[in-house]
Formats: structure tokens, sequence, C-alpha cells
């Protein structure tokens, strides 16, 4: 991977909410057959991030059909409170929940998260589209409620480990280096 130079630094806080590692895929087929069996909370404190692979421990980490879509970050002002009051990333089965940014509208960009352990940058590259499974996890309504904010799939373009709690947060533009 090409070393990339930053433009574009306005740094903002936000907050890591939630982070969820799962192992297995536990929206697999038909929803109305419900959830596949799992433990009950796959929530962490802190993630380990892996360049071009994922979260280690997750289900998508290192699959190579999933290299661009390996971290699933969604915002927490988007959740579908009025369906479900409790509702967050067990329910979504996204990876990383942060409130105070909008990063639906990140598409295309490069995200950085600079919190306790360093910074972590993430390719922004497409929007989470929320499917018919959101219906079943957290109530009628929830697939409608959630499109255009469903979050986003990421590439994790730096290592490091990701905490719960106050973060910095700033969208940035990546390009080769210059001379």
């Amino acid at each position: 991977m090409k070393e990339v130079e930053v433009v574009g630094v306005e740094v903002m806080q936000v907050e890591v909410v939630e982070l969820l590692v799962s192992a297995s895929h536990r929206l697999a087929g038909r929803p109305a057959d419900g959830p596949s069996e799992g433990p009950d909370d796959e929530r962490v404190p802190q993630v380990e991030v892996r360049r071009g692979l994922g979260l280690v421990g997750d289900r998508y980490f290192g699959r190579p059909a999933h290299r661009d879509a390996s971290v699933t970050v969604m915002s927490a002002e988007n959740l579908p409170r009025h369906i479900a009051p409790a509702v967050g990333l067990l329910q979504t089965r996204r990876n990383i929940l942060l409130r105070g940014v909008d990063v639906d509208s990140c598409v295309g960009s490069t995200i950085v998260l600079d919190g306790a352990t360093g910074p972590l940058a993430f390719a922004v590259n497409r929007p989470a589209r929320p499917c018919a499974w959101m219906d079943v996890t957290v109530g009628p309504g929830a697939q409608r409620a959630l499109r255009g904010k469903g979050g986003v799939r990421c590439t994790p373009l730096t290592d490091g480990v990701l905490t719960l709690g106050r973060t910095g947060f700033r969208v940035v533009d990546v390009r080769p280096p210059s001379g």
C-alpha cells in the first residue's frame, strides 16, 4: 500500500458508542427463520483493526469478497429509536457506532478516527443498505426507516486499536505523495 499525504484536516470530537465483533454471520437465510444462534452479546470495549483485512475476530476479517466492506460504521443519530428505543449494533449488525457525525455523507472519502491509541484511517467505499432483516431484528418498518442512513462499508487503511469513548474524527482527501 502506498504512503498517503493527508489534506484537509478539520477535526471534530465524536463518541464511539458501541463496537461489535461477530465471529459468525447471524443473519443468513430467510428473515422469517430468525437469526442464527450465537453469543448473547458480541459488543466489545475495543477492537483490533488490521489494514486491508478488517476487525480481528469478525466474520468478514480477511475475506477477499469483503475487503472493500469489511468494516461497517453507522451514526447513532440514525438508529430508528421510534421503532425500538434500545436499538443498537446487536440489532443492526454494524461494527462501529459513532455519535456526533453523519457518516452516511462520507461515501467516497477517507475518514480518520483518532483516539487514545492513535489514528485509524478507513476508506468509505459505499453505503450499507438496510435489508429485510432489519424488520426482524429491530422491528417492523426499520428497513424503510434506515434507507439512506444505514451506515457505510469501509476498508481499514491502517493498523491499530479502536476503543469506546471520545475520539477525534476527520474527513480527509487522500492523494499520492508528491515528489
